[in-house]
């Protein structure tokens, strides 16, 4: 995707050919400032402190936090306990914890003396994986928009979204957001409405910054907004990402995305999710008790950050003095009110059957 036109990943191995290049994503919108790590302790911060977010990207960068450790120590005892120090980060999204144990898989029969380069090589293909597969899912995604706009010629196509899903929480392209530049690119007209997505403000900082560099018509709204937009006939279609999808087809996603969802089901609009592959995780049953909730901390939720009418970029309290702050980052949509599931293998219900008949393989992890 560009910034002003000029193409960008969300993650690369700069030109030195060891060292990664991330976006700071803690920057953006004010200032595209571009991280240079060389370590697995950067790495892992970077995660922890969201400077990279979205549950595909960190898996990528994670392995190659992995290999820049190993160009310092190669052996079975770093490969295994830098695995496991990337893998405790963010505890909510699977495709972390995928993304490092296909890295172990890949580099624990591999001496120790070849691992370096094998490691570069096996982060090199989970990205390149990625971006094959968030291209796929906006074409998979693409006649949803496509059906819609068919019904309504002349008139926008209006979608809602939550968080931020668009190419800085991947590699490239995105997976919700993907199905909207795809859709936008191939002359369809298409407005979103942004959910703010408080607190840290995912959606009006980075899908609204990401959404007008690319050209597509936006409108940010307050998250409570969304109900009564559906109410009045406003969104057509809600798409949304996710950071786990159980296999009954449960979805784990940013907190606020449960309440899009009742209100898609009451006002009878399509609530469809978008995920790559590397979110599925088949050994789940009950999303609801059984996926790990991140909680942040409550100065997240007590303190705001923007910019000021001078151009400085300031934290403030918003909340009362004294008063306590609860933060879980995510909850669960039940598979219920998911219309549907957009992967890079085409589109299905949200249930066992559904997930299985796109990945069979997934049987003997699902028994």
């Amino acid at each position: 995707m560009n910034i002003d036109g000029v193409a960008y990943r969300s993650v690369w191995v700069d030109e030195d050919g060891w060292s990664v290049r991330i976006l700071d994503q803690t920057r953006l919108p004010w200032t595209v400032d571009i991280l240079r790590l060389t370590d697995e302790q950067q790495v892992a911060h970077a995660i922890k402190s969201m400077q990279v977010r979205g549950a595909p990207l960190i898996g990528a960068v994670a392995a190659y936090g992995l290999a820049l450790a190993l160009r310092r120590d190669a052996s079975d005892a770093a490969l295994e306990s830098v695995a496991a120090m990337l893998g405790e980060t963010r505890p909510t999204a699977i495709n972390l914890r995928w993304a490092l144990a296909r890295m172990l898989a890949e580099l624990r029969p591999v001496p120790a003396e070849a691992r370096v380069k094998a490691a570069y090589a096996a982060a090199g293909a989970i990205a390149e994986d990625d971006v094959e597969t968030c291209r796929s899912i906006g074409q998979h995604g693409l006649p949803l928009i496509q059906e819609i706009a068919a019904r309504k010629p002349g008139k926008a196509v209006n979608i809602l979204t939550h968080c931020n899903t668009g190419w800085i929480a991947t590699v490239d392209y995105g997976t919700a957001l993907s199905v909207i530049y795809q859709a936008h690119d191939a002359g369809i007209p298409v407005h979103v409405w942004v959910d703010e997505t408080r607190p840290r403000n995912q959606g009006s900082a980075l899908t609204a910054w990401e959404l007008g560099k690319h050209g597509v018509p936006h409108t940010v709204i307050a998250d409570n907004a969304g109900g009564h937009l559906m109410q009045h006939g406003e969104v057509d279609i809600v798409l949304v990402g996710t950071d786990r999808v159980t296999r009954n087809g449960d979805v784990a996603n940013k907190i606020g995305t449960y309440l899009k969802a009742l209100a898609a089901h009451d006002n009878n609009v399509p609530f469809w999710v978008a995920l790559p592959h590397s979110t599925l995780d088949m050994s789940v049953r009950d999303g609801l008790r059984e996926i790990p909730i991140e909680e942040r901390a409550a100065e997240e939720v007590l303190n705001v950050t923007g910019q000021t009418a001078d151009g400085a970029v300031v934290t403030v309290r918003t909340a009362a003095p004294g008063s306590a702050g609860a933060n879980p980052a995510f909850d669960v949509t039940p598979a219920r009110l998911v219309t549907g599931l957009i992967t890079e293998r085409g589109r299905c219900e949200a249930s066992e059957a559904g997930l299985l008949g796109l990945y069979p393989e997934f049987a003997a992890k699902a028994a």
